[in-house]
This record gives C-alpha cells, sequence and structure tokens, in this order.
C-alpha cells in the first residue's frame, strides 16, 4: 500500500507509548528494545559489510587495475543519491498515513528494497552496473531508515533514549564481524554475500514489525518541493540543531576514513599475507571496545543526565586513534587503533543519538529532521571513499589520511561542545 496523503480519517484509539505534548510518556520494555537493536543489526550488517570487504572484492575481480578509484566514484555516486533521498523520505513520512502504520510501512518498504537493490549489485559484472545498482540501493536505506529513526522520538522516553542508542549502535560492529566472518568461513563469493546478508535484513526485521504499532499523529497537508527546502533551512538555521548536525557529519566523515579503506591499507600499505583474515580480526577488536564503550556510556548518560561530555570524550577517543596510526603506520598499532576507534565511535553514537532527539526542533517533524541527521550517518561512508582515495593516489598516503581521521574527528568534538540546551 502506498502512503496516503489525503486529509486524515479520524483518529483511531492510540496504543501504549502515546506520544503527548511532553514527548513520549510510558518506558519502552526489554523484548521492545531487544527487537529494535535486532533491526539495527540486520541494517548495519547489510550496509557495512558492502562497504568493507563486498564492494572493495567485487571492484578488485572487475577491474584491479582502477580499483581505488571505482570504489570511490560507487560511493561517491550513491552518496549524493542518499543525500537527496534521506530528508525527502523523512519528510514524506511524517506526511503518509496507512492501517499498517506510517513509520512500519516505510521502514518495510525500505528494506525490502534495500534487499532487492543487494541482491541486484551482487549480480553486477561492470562498474558502472555496480555504481548503479549501489545507488538504488541507497534509496530503499534512506526509505527504510526514514521511519526506523523517527521511532525513537515517536516512542521512546527522553530518559531512556541514551539505552536506545546503545541498542542502535551496539549491534553496528558485531554485525560487521558476523557478516565478514559469513563471506570469510564459507567462501563466499560477492555475489552470494550481497545475497546472504539481503536474507538476513529481512529475517532481523520480521519480528520487530509483528511486535511494534505505530502511535496516530496528525496529518498535514501534502508536501511540496519548495515547502521541503523551507522546511530544511528552517531546521538547519536552529543553532543547536545545526550544531548537532556538524558533529555527527564530522566525526562520522572521520570514522568512515579510517575504515573505508582497511582491507587495501593491510594489503598494499602493510602487505600482510592475508589482509581478509586480518580485517577480521581488527574488526573484532573494533567490536569489543565498541561492545563496551556503547553499553556503558549510554547507561551512564541516562544516569547522570549528560550528553556532551561523553559525545566530546568520545570523538576524542577516535582523534586518538587517527593520530596514533599516522604516527606509525604498522600492524601492531592497526590493533591498538582498531579498539580506540570501536570504542571511541561506539560511545559517541550511542549518546550522540540520545542527545540529537533533545534538540528536533519541531515534534510534528521529526522523522524529516532525523532525515537531515540521518546524511550526518548514512552520507559519510559514501563520500569518505572519494577523499580518502585522492590522498592514498598522493605522495603522503595513508598518514595522511588518518592524521585527517584524528583532525576530523576533534573538529567534530568542538561542534558538539557548542550546544547549550542539552547537558
Amino acid at each position: 500500500m502506498l502512503p496516503d496523503f489525503n486529509p486524515p480519517a479520524p483518529a483511531l484509539a492510540r496504543p501504549a507509548g502515546q506520544t503527548t505534548a511532553q514527548g513520549p510518556a510510558e518506558p519502552v520494555s526489554r523484548r521492545w528494545t531487544s527487537l529494535y537493536g535486532l533491526v539495527w543489526f540486520g541494517f548495519w550488517t547489510a550496509n557495512l559489510v558492502p562497504l568493507q570487504l563486498l564492494l572493495p572484492q567485487q571492484l578488485e575481480a572487475i577491474d584491479p587495475a582502477s580499483k581505488v578509484y571505482d570504489f570511490a566514484v560507487v560511493n561517491g555516486v550513491s552518496g549524493l543519491v542518499a543525500l537527496l533521498a534521506l530528508p525527502l523520505c523523512g519528510a514524506l513520512c511524517d506526511r503518509s498515513r496507512s492501517r499498517f502504520g506510517r513509520r512500519r510501512l516505510w521502514l518495510t518498504a525500505g528494506a525490502v528494497a534495500f534487499a532487492a537493490g543487494l541482491i541486484v549489485t551482487g549480480a553486477q559484472t561492470t562498474v558502472a552496473g555496480v555504481v548503479v545498482a549501489w545507488a538504488a540501493s541507497m534509496i530503499g536505506l534512506s526509505t527504510a531508515t526514514a521511519g526506523l529513526t523517527a521511532i525513537i522520538a515517536d516512542r521512546v522516553p527522553e530518559g531512556q533514549r541514551g539505552m536506545i542508542s546503545s541498542a542502535i549502535y551496539g549491534p553496528q560492529a558485531f554485525g560487521v564481524v558476523v557478516g565478514i566472518a559469513l563471506v570469510s568461513v564459507f567462501g563466499l563469493s560477492p555475489m552470494s554475500g550481497f545475497a546472504v546478508i539481503a536474507a538476513l535484513l529481512i529475517v532481523c526485521l520480521v519480528p520487530f514489525l509483528a511486535a511494534h504499532r505505530d502511535i496516530a499523529f496528525t496529518v498535514e497537508a501534502p508536501l511540496s518541493i519548495a515547502e521541503l527546502l523551507a522546511s530544511m533551512g528552517n531546521s538547519l538555521r536552529n543553532r543547536e540543531f545545526a550544531w548537532a548536525f556538524g558533529g555527527r557529519l564530522l566525526v562520522n566523515l572521520a570514522n568512515s576514513l579510517g575504515t573505508c579503506y582497511t582491507l587495501y591499507f593491510l594489503s598494499d600499505g602493510l602487505n600482510v599475507p592475508d589482509p581478509a583474515g586480518t580485517l577480521l580480526v581488527c574488526t573484532v577488536l573494533y567490536l569489543l571496545a565498541g561492545l563496551v564503550a556503547t553499553a556503558a556510556a549510554g547507561v551512564l548518560s541516562d544516569r547522570l543526565g549528560r550528553r556532551r561530555i561523553f559525545v566530546a570524550l568520545a570523538a576524542l577517543l577516535q582523534a586518538a586513534s587517527g593520530f596514533l596510526l599516522a604516527s606509525a603506520p604498522n600492524l601492531t598499532v592497526m590493533m591498538v587503533a582498531s579498539a580506540l576507534m570501536g570504542g571511541g565511535f561506539g560511545a559517541y553514537m550511542a549518546v550522540d543519538q540520545a542527545l540529537i532527539t533533545q534538540v528536533l526542533p519541531d515534534a510534528e517533524s521529526r522523522a524529516k529532521d532525523l532525515g537531515i541527521m540521518n546524511i550526518g550517518a548514512i552520507v559519510p561512508p559514501a563520500i569518505a571513499p572519494l577523499i580518502a582515495g585522492a590522498i592514498i593516489s598522493s605522495q603522503h598516503g595513508y598518514p595522511l589520511l588518518f592524521a585527517l581521521v584524528g583532525a576530523t574527528a576533534a573538529a567534530g568534538a568542538v561542534l558538539v561542545y557548542r550546544i547549550r540546551s542539552v547537558r
């Protein structure tokens, strides 16, 4: 069923967890939180395993001489698509209604489209085919995240948002580890790997869809492009929102710059004999540090009622990772830097998501505003290969790349501390 943009029928009774003027009142259960985290596990696996392993392998097989350039182009085009699709899908999600639920509708449709895009991407045998298929996949991902992230502001009380943010970002590195392990252990080809993670995405989604029910909202008039652009401009003119967006964009860019060419860094920069196996080890270290930091930071942030200090310190931890690897690019330091990056990024995203929900300008346009914020999370992994590819090709190579990682993360920490409305 397509979204209905006609004036709404009389609202039905609202389920538990209804949003009031003061925000959601009823706490979410552990079961709901677990199922919500499972959905994110599926999405992280489906989005990041291609970026970390499958796309580099696929492009190396298609065009080994130009693999760095090809990877940059693939991600640059998909980043542009996501940049346009995220706020648009968020705004349309805010304006739509359906018996299935407006958030559930967009989440389901987006997940199915994303899974189909993954399978089509894996079947490509030309660089141009990969570019088009992966960019189309980003439309599905943007559609799904419009509903998935808006659910937090709709359903989760402010005092639980640090914990819920941990449920979102805790599975991130775990999803990458599981995906890479499946591909490596079973010797899957890129085509088979894409198909497996597409199936895993749907399997992780179904339990949450069965358990979650959307709350009811008033639906406004149809949205025009001019209104959307004006609304986006209004959101970004809100200083607190703008600082939060800038911080998220820079820290995610730093993390993406530090991880997007890890496979090529291990094979071409450090000349390790088993790049895929070493990548798995680095990702496990990233995972373990990230899990501990995510859980601890989210819970402590809720208990202390403080967000900024956790977000800023986590960003600085990632900065330290980049500067360390820039000063001594070897395998041992790579292992240490992976743990620092994972711990810093896990803690950052766990608390940053909670912070962001506290600076949204308008309760009636949550999905649109979160769609803007999602640009800061989804676009950096797409544009990072463009930046990193140019740096790697220069005479300064990987040391300059990792120094940029440190500087970008540090700048993100500074922007977060410009936020004054959140402790």
